[in-house]
């Protein structure tokens, strides 16, 4: 339908879908200030698209053309077309919150017909779609950047025919030069990892993959006839740690290195050019998402240094929005937030004017290194001791908080009932009996003497968790589209020509009512998404958690090389590596070790493999943003309203999805499977950091929780083998051993237990300790040793701490990840739902050991299985040696055998066993007295009761060699 109020030739034909037919995709688009056009998204309703009509070039036919905006903010204007010039006036009468898209309720056409008013709003025309245009080289899609920008076709805006006859378009004359004023250059490359390096290691998985192959035919065809049993349950264990260890080591066969390029990415978006002369940056504007949902065990304070870290990053402040989502609605989170915020004014400047790194303040006032190296201006020393000065203070009235609260409120409390026994005396004729007194409710009250709509600390109906209203305040000012540079003021520091804007922060509390299912974290972060689309609409967000600072000021940058690459218009979003800070030297339970093995062999598919990281989305129109107010009242409600998502698309096919406690994997996968790509962004200076727990409790429940939302997944139908053909090879393998790699709990409990049976039973897994039993399992350990010298060496990590992943893999594989299993069984035969517990994220408060947390024992059902285990196997070998050693015919090669590979089990049950103790040298020697008494009694028992066997050959006790 041709838009009335445009001239013939500047018409774009909007085109719908013909009968029976499928509806054609819709792409996004904007200009930039200088001309250039930035693809935001692609289509996300592929899905719907029937086999028989979808080609591989249908998601590319339509482009909407977004109307240039100077701040990236929402358009002022009404429900007239995108694209059309607003009035100035009215423009600059409109508030920073106006919408883009506006419900059908507040436009005032309530025609019902969703069709005519996307026409209205956008323009679009249909493609020719020639086969022998130039094509994407790995898809064979049309490559409209490389038209663009490489050839001198007469090519117009997005994807919409440019006219013979005409040299502009638009109002604001955009030609054809203004695409090509500047050279393309590459933003990012890919690193190829040398084949002497690469090599080695697959030929290594190759050999231990035939040698395995062998060794397992070996055993099928060679049975232990004195015990089947126990050769049955172990060739079964042993078939399915060879299936779990090919669909882990497949993906690390292609491991690649990517690199960016940010002084490209400058002269590309952030240099004047004829049609940019003021150098105005044409970075896309980000949302960064921070989620908390405890202050007791998400403190304030580390809330807080992170929130200032993302204030202080180095990207155009006017594109920078910073939302926090407090999900228990307290008051201590959000009076921290407001003093971050009056910090912020002071401490943000600072780190423009000497190039702070990193710009958490805790962590780099506690960094180890000179903070005088490289530092050229002769104020800094000055300025940093005052700066110090007042970051002190600020913990000082972070740590005040709680208290501070307590007595205004108490205060006000108090004076609420004075006021009201007043009122009942004076009723009463001055006289108020002692039984007549009249208690208020012990409310909670903010500093302007308001009652405040969260949680209270007393709580009570609809000032709970999970029973209050939602909260949304915005606490920065709007930063101005100019830089606004400082002034010398002997109060503070001289920021003479430092920019003092500060990114807009909001705090955003979405509302929680008994007996509603709100969605964890999947919930609030699609709260999130549509609170900052009314305030910011900013294209890109990047996901932190409350503990994650950005370490790297760069970080958002980097990630932009590939968004704003060219094939950056199919990349769903760039994923960060984890970086943690406050790991004990040994790093017990595997915490650094884990991610570096994982970074040094990510690939395209492999970022799933790591699965809690720093994650930038290029969503806001992916998800389908233009619906989510149809049929909304947007003035009574942004989205924060508990029952909003009711009989809506949210966390099904929009925003985060639901389902499972690990949403992130939910989501990538979604995405992955409507054939998105992802990118695994390893910067050189580490991008972001944060803290892991330390404590083997909190450690455990983390392991947990993530082993969990890998049931959920496996249970439901975002299983891997439900998967689309979009799902390449490698990215349905690693999705599979994402979803399958709790089940091998079950195998491994079993395979633990085995060492302690045969020293039972007397009896072996195999018949006797031959020469081809010994040399299968010498192959396959070498090899599996020169693998793991190999990842140690490539990934940067010590032997140590090699050993400690190891061994945590079998702590956590005999505990959490066996309760995971028995919890997602549960759920799916009795529906009982998954509890979620917080992880702590809380630091130790005794200065004298900053690893205090690490020697904690709190109790938990995790630690049953794999105590059992070590105690088992303890008395196992004690009996196993009784029995040799009072027997008339020694078997010595079964006792080899269990007794080497129990103890195998116990090295690996070391730290688990170590974290029970506490600290060091505070286990009482009776303990110890004890275990060994009772050792010595049930192996004497059990001899009593099961004597050693007189009759066996003196042949069966021999080593075969």
């Amino acid at each position: 339908m041709a838009s009335s109020s445009s001239p013939p030739k500047k018409t774009l034909l909007s085109t719908t879908s013909s009968v029976g037919g499928p509806p054609q995709g819709v792409k996004f688009a904007r200009r930039t200030s200088s001309g250039r056009i930035v693809s935001l998204s692609r289509d996300d309703d592929l899905d719907s698209l029937s086999g028989d009509f979808l080609g591989q070039n249908d998601y590319m036919n339509y482009t909407v053309m977004m109307p240039p905006t100077p701040d990236n903010q929402p358009v002022a204007g009404s429900s007239g077309e995108v694209g059309t010039t607003s009035d100035p006036k009215s423009d600059s009468s409109r508030s920073y919150g106006s919408l883009r898209f506006r419900s059908d309720s507040a436009g005032g056409d309530n025609d019902g017909n969703s069709g005519a008013k996307m026409e209205r709003r956008m323009s679009v025309m249909k493609s020719s779609n020639n086969q022998s245009m130039l094509l994407r080289s790995q898809t064979g899609d049309f490559d409209h950047n490389r038209w663009l920008f490489e050839t001198k076709g007469k090519y117009g805006i997005g994807n919409a025919f440019w006219s013979q006859d005409e040299d502009t378009y638009g109002p604001d004359g955009v030609s054809m030069s203004d695409f090509l004023d500047k050279p393309w250059k590459p933003l990012t490359r890919k690193v190829k990892v040398p084949a002497g390096i690469l090599s080695p290691y697959r030929l290594l998985v190759v050999i231990r993959l035939i040698v395995l192959a062998f060794f397992l035919g070996w055993r099928v065809q060679n049975p232990n006839e004195e015990a089947m049993w126990l050769w049955g349950m172990s060739i079964v264990c042993e078939i399915w740690f060879a299936f779990s260890w090919l669909l882990d080591i497949l993906p690390k066969l292609n491991p690649i290195n990517r690199a960016t390029d940010l002084a490209a990415l400058r002269d590309k978006f952030e240099q004047p050019s004829l049609s940019n002369p003021k150098g105005r940056s044409d970075l896309p504007g980000v949302d960064v998402f921070v989620s908390t949902a405890d202050p007791d065990k998400e403190p304030p304070l580390v809330t807080a240094n992170t929130i200032l870290s993302i204030l202080a990053v180095d990207y155009p402040v006017e594109k920078l929005s910073c939302y926090i989502s407090d999900d228990g609605g307290a008051i201590l989170t959000f009076e921290a937030m407001a003093e971050a915020v009056n910090f912020a004014q002071v401490w943000v400047p600072f780190c423009r004017k000497h190039n702070i790194e990193p710009r958490n303040p805790d962590s780099y006032f506690n960094s180890k290194t000179d903070p005088t190296k490289n530092k050229k201006q002769p104020d800094f020393v000055k300025d940093r001791r005052w700066i110090k000065r007042e970051y002190d203070e600020f913990k000082v009235r972070i740590n005040g908080l709680p208290e501070a609260i307590r007595k205004r409120s108490e205060m006000y409390n108090s004076k609420e009932e004075a006021k009201e026994n007043k009122f009942a005396r004076e009723k009463n004729g001055g006289v108020l009996l002692p039984d007549q007194q009249i208690k208020v409710t012990k409310a909670t009250w903010m500093a302007d003497g308001t009652h405040w709509p969260g949680t209270w600390l007393s709580p009570t109906a609809d000032h709970a968790k999970g029973d209050h209203a939602g909260i949304l305040q915005v606490m920065t000012k709007v930063p101005e589209n100019e830089s606004v540079m400082g002034h010398h003021d002997e109060k503070k520091l001289d920021f003479t020509g430092v920019d003092i804007r500060v990114p807009m922060f909001a705090y955003v509390s979405r509302e929680k009512r008994p007996g509603y299912d709100h969605n964890k974290k999947a919930g609030a972060m699609n709260a999130m998404v549509r609170a900052s689309a009314i305030l910011s609409n900013g294209p890109f967000i990047l996901n932190l958690d409350c503990d994650h600072y950005i370490y790297n000021s760069l970080a958002i940058k980097e990630g932009m090389c590939f968004m704003m690459d060219r094939g950056g218009d199919r990349i769903c979003y760039i994923q960060f590596p984890q970086r943690f800070e406050g790991i004990d030297p040994s790093d017990r339970y595997g915490s650094i070790c884990t991610n570096k093995l994982k970074e040094f062999f990510m690939t395209y598919i492999l970022h799933i493999l790591d699965i809690h990281t720093t994650i930038l989305y290029s969503c806001r129109l992916h998800w389908s943003f233009p619906s989510i107010y149809n049929n909304k009242k947007v003035d009574n409600s942004i989205g924060l309203k508990n029952r909003y998502e009711d009989k809506t698309e949210w966390g099904d096919r929009i925003g985060w999805i639901y389902g499972s406690v690990t949403e992130d994997v939910v989501t990538g996968y979604r995405m992955h499977n409507r054939g998105w790509r992802s990118v695994y962004c390893i910067t050189k200076r580490d991008a972001f950091r944060g803290t892991a727990p330390i404590n083997l409790t909190d450690r455990l429940h983390q392991v947990l929780r993530w082993a969990t939302g890998s049931v959920e997944i496996f249970f439901s139908r975002n299983n891997a083998f439900l998967a689309s053909r979009r799902l390449k090879f490698l990215q349905r393998v690693a999705y599979l051993n994402v979803g399958i790699y709790p089940f091998t709990s079950i195998f491994l409990v079993v395979y633990c237990f085995l060492p302690a049976l045969s020293l039972f039973s007397g009896k072996f897994i195999v018949q006797s300790l031959d020469v081809t039993f010994l040399s299968y399992l010498l192959t396959i350990t070498i090899c599996l040793t020169l693998l793991s010298l190999l990842e140690v060496k490539w990934s940067g990590i010590g032997l140590e701490e090699w050993w400690r992943n190891e061994q945590f893999w079998v702590i956590g594989g005999t505990s959490a990840h066996l309760v995971a299993v028995i919890q997602g069984l549960l759920k799916v035969i009795a529906g009982i739902e998954i509890s979620f517990k917080l992880t702590s994220k809380s630091a130790a408060e005794d200065e004298q050991d900053i690893y205090a947390d690490l020697y904690i024992v709190k109790w938990t059902s995790l630690f049953i299985m794999p105590l059992t285990i070590i105690v088992v196997n303890i008395v196992a070998v004690v009996i196993g040696c009784s029995r040799t050693l009072y027997s008339v015919i020694p078997q010595w090669s079964k006792l080899m055998g269990g007794t080497f590979f129990s103890f195998w089990v116990l090295a690996h049950m070391y730290p688990f066993a170590k974290g029970l103790m506490g600290r060091r040298g505070r286990v009482p020697t009776i303990v110890y007295v004890w275990a060994g008494l009772v050792s010595i009694t049930v192996s004497l028992l059990w001899i009593s009761i099961s004597p050693p066997d007189d009759t066996t050959s003196t042949s069966g006790g021999n080593v075969k060699i």
